[in-house]
């Protein structure tokens, strides 16, 4: 009787493990999240055309804080945009990017920019600028305009080095509404230009930053900000998530199918040599 007992008791742990082991992934999935955008995969056409398509709702947003860049000489002090919102989604072959920030006045001259890292080679944010401990770049800058209504593919190495690439991947759309821009980019995952444009590939992270511009007009009708006058973000990550594996929950219950199998093997066997 006394070893039946202790037997149900390595049964009730190893119950108690197989739930553990769900709980510690919904833990670390759940980290993720708060440390980078994650683009889910979805099925079916993304919304490269409608920053307002329900199907924005499917991916979590990412909130980054936005300072005015000061690594450059000519600069502001001050930048109208303080946080972005970003969301992301992909359908194995495209990604599409959403970029959500308050404005409060549509303008020609808004504008907003995502910058990858190309290759291996760590670049600083601003431009790829070299710094201290920093090489610098190269980087590759999806950047969109308000007047021009269009997506622009562009790579840099440093301020003052920034040129439109002779082929453009690159789609952007970006509509105003109540004070607040939503802006999407869109561009296959992988392209043939790897030595231009960051490839990305599903399942792995990679660096991303952004950058906005306000297009207002002050008193002497000089933009507000332009150039190297404009919010900017540190490197963040971004991550396009690989299609859903449920291996890990499908052996966390097994583990626990199995320890309630052998509870109740066990009790049966106990039942049986107390009725002898």
């Amino acid at each position: 009787m006394t070893r039946g007992m202790e037997q149900m008791k390595w049964g009730r742990a190893i119950t108690g493990i197989g739930i553990l082991c769900v709980l510690a992934g919904a833990t670390v999935c759940l980290a993720q999240e708060g440390i980078a955008v994650r683009a889910p995969m979805v099925k079916g056409s993304l919304p490269a055309d409608d920053p307002n398509a329900a199907v924005w709702s499917s991916a979590a947003p990412a909130t980054f804080p936005m300072s005015p860049q000061v690594h450059w000489p000519n600069r502001i002090l001050e930048a109208t945009v303080r946080d972005l919102s970003v969301r992301a989604l992909h359908d194995g072959t495209n990604v599409a990017i959403l970029l959500e920030y308050v404005d409060p006045s549509e303008d020609p001259d808004d504008a907003a920019a995502i910058e990858f890292m190309v290759g291996d080679k760590k670049a600083h944010f601003a431009h790829g600028q070299p710094m201290a401990q920093v090489e610098g770049g190269p980087v590759n800058i999806w950047y969109w305009k308000n007047k021009d209504a269009k997506g622009v593919d562009m790579n840099a190495k440093g301020f003052g080095t920034l040129s439109v690439q002779p082929h453009q991947d690159v789609k952007a759309k970006g509509a105003y509404a109540n004070g607040t821009w939503k802006v999407v980019f869109t561009r296959p995952l992988t392209t043939g230009h790897p030595e231009e444009d960051t490839q990305i590939t599903t399942g792995g992270f990679i660096n991303i930053a952004f950058a906005v511009w306000d297009g207002k007009k002050d008193a002497s009708g000089e933009l507000k900000e332009k150039g190297s006058q404009k919010a900017v973000s540190s490197w963040w990550y971004f991550r396009a998530e690989a299609p859903p594996d449920y291996s890990g929950y499908y052996y966390a219950a097994l583990a626990v199918g199995l320890a309630f199998g052998f509870q109740f093997i066990l009790i049966r066997k106990l039942k049986k040599g107390q009725s002898v």
